[in-house]
């Protein structure tokens, strides 16, 4: 996934599948400088986690 639309997904007020290795997870922020996305999983909201946006894949 590219920056642009991660930080789309992350102002969105509709709910976007998005995964990260193969798990579910909610884009909370994305810092466009690292290109980097603060995500967390929909199982577990209190384990939030920084990953590459790269990483990220749009359902």
């Amino acid at each position: 996934m590219n920056v642009g639309r991660a930080k789309e997904i992350a102002e969105s007020v509709n709910m976007i599948n998005v995964t990260y290795d193969g798990t579910p997870v909610i884009i909370q922020h994305v810092d466009e400088a690292t290109k980097m996305a603060r995500i967390y999983s929909k199982k577990d909201p209190e384990n939030e986690r920084d990953v590459p946006v790269l990483n990220l894949i749009e359902e």
